[in-house]
């Protein structure tokens, strides 16, 4: 998901008036207090005012794309009959648009038609706001005011209380979840988003964006592209957080979509840990641990985390952020691309890259980017 499709998400959005009554729930595995339910909210979701401060989201960072003029050509109709569409509950999204990326590691990403993702922003808008209270601290990915960086803060943190400030060995246990996006149960899912939501209409809406993927026969999935996704990637995934923090009392924990780390002294308790936190997935929410990717590894040999390697007193970039990099400079060198490509491509990576030591890695880019200009006026 585009961050820039985030970052206006605000706090004004929990101001929202619902129409909702308190009950005492339990949920798994049983450390929310008390709970509370919504209902009577498919209409603020579908309204006209909603829909178009969906479509305002929808549209940032693509409004020379064509799809968008499109849409725009009438905006006001095509808002009007797409509000038709739910009010009467005969909406139903169209096919995904599937290719595959590899920027090396190669994923399946599916693309919803502009209209769909109006309706994504309209129903993430509105119960965003619900879940996000109940989210754990160190839950980082997709969240106001969070993200990679302030993940790799939080981990720096934890380094230093964990390691006396890189005077004593600690671990880190290193996990990830093999084939989240395509293994995440529907039926589990739905049921978790029932204890907050006792709307019909919602839980229908959110039935039919999850059936929009090619294997939705299994009750399994989600498309990797889509903005619910990573939005019901981090609903999901909260029942992780609560039992690592209540139930395994574990303290210094973070997790990055289905990325996640412990640190800890004790090599022996994250063995245990890790055993138990994998029961845990199988059981209760029919996915797994990656058994290769899933390791505990001192802290003086480096952690991979959120694209860099962190070790005791510095940060390296991963080989694959470098090389990354390093292609574009090269396409802009062969006259692949245009200057103004590889000047945003640079600036993001730098803003990027300086959270690292790479300070002359960047010089060496910056040399080679000038040189590669020099060279294109030398002959022109």
């Amino acid at each position: 998901m585009d961050d820039d499709n985030r970052s206006n998400l605000n706090g004004n959005n929990r101001n929202l008036n619902y129409d909702n009554n308190e009950v005492r729930g339990m949920a798994l595995p049983g450390q929310y207090a008390q709970m509370k339910t919504y209902r009577n909210i498919y209409n603020k979701i579908i309204s006209l005012r909603n829909l178009h401060e969906a479509w305002r989201r929808a549209r940032k960072g693509k409004t020379k794309k064509d799809y968008v003029i499109e849409f725009e050509r009438d905006l006001a109709k095509n808002l009007s009959n797409l509000h038709e569409e739910l009010k009467s509950e005969a909406y139903f999204p169209k096919p995904l648009k599937t290719f595959i990326l590899r920027d090396p590691k190669t994923r399946r990403i599916s693309k919803s038609a502009f209209r769909d993702r109006i309706v994504h922003h309209a129903l993430v808008r509105i119960i965003e706001p619900i879940f996000e209270k109940r989210f754990i601290h160190d839950s980082c990915a997709n969240r106001i005011g969070k993200g990679n960086l302030f993940a790799l803060r939080r981990f720096d943190k934890f380094k230093r209380k964990v390691s006396k400030n890189g005077t004593k060995e600690a671990f880190c246990l290193k996990a990830d979840i093999k084939h989240y996006f395509d293994e995440v149960n529907h039926e589990i899912l739905i049921n978790m988003i029932k204890r907050n939501i006792i709307d019909e209409k919602v839980i229908s809406l959110i039935k039919k964006i999850l059936h929009n993927i090619s294997n939705s026969q299994t009750g399994r999935g989600m498309p990797l592209g889509n903005l619910t996704s990573q939005f019901f990637a981090n609903v999901y995934l909260n029942e992780l957080d609560y039992f690592v923090k209540h139930e395994l009392k574990a303290k210094y924990y973070i997790r990055y979509v289905d990325d996640f780390v412990i640190l800890y002294e004790n090599k022996k308790q994250l063995v245990k840990w890790k055993e138990q936190i994998d029961r845990f997935l199988r059981e209760k929410l029919k996915i797994e641990l990656h058994t290769q990717k899933s390791r505990i590894i001192s802290l003086s040999k480096g952690i991979d985390f959120v694209g860099f390697r962190n070790f005791y007193y510095f940060k390296l970039l991963r080989k694959r952020n470098i090389k990354k990099m390093s292609r574009k400079i090269s396409l802009f060198t062969n006259g692949c691309t245009d200057f103004g490509f590889l000047s945003e491509s640079y600036q993001g990576w730098q803003a990027y890259a300086k959270w690292a030591n790479t300070h002359r890695l960047r010089k060496k880019f910056k040399l080679e980017i000038i040189s590669a200009i020099w060279e294109k006026i030398r002959f022109e």
